[in-house]
């Protein structure tokens, strides 16, 4: 993990992983009951072109992993249930 709830100007992001030379943001959603569907859901065109954003920002603060593969994943908690959506978008 090389951060955790990040700020940057446009929001923050939950997490910042690195898998070998690969770079992760992921994208953390929970809810309580699946009542109104999947959290993953909540990760709508919106917070995806925000995230994107966030991403350039983080990269900006970190040069030395400028070139890095990016990749988006969501993990969506349900109750006990945790699910990791890789390469979401």
């Amino acid at each position: 993990m090389l951060e955790r709830n990040w700020r940057g100007a446009s929001g923050e992001i939950d997490l910042v992983v690195s898998d070998g030379a690969l770079l992760v943001v992921v994208e953390v959603k929970a809810r309580a009951d699946d009542r109104f569907g999947s959290p993953a859901l909540a990760v709508d065109a919106a917070k995806q072109r925000r995230l994107r954003r966030l991403a350039v920002e983080w990269l900006a603060e970190h040069p030395e992993r400028r070139g890095s593969e990016l990749r988006f994943d969501v993990v969506a908690v349900t109750g006990a249930t945790v699910e990791v959506f890789a390469a979401a978008f």
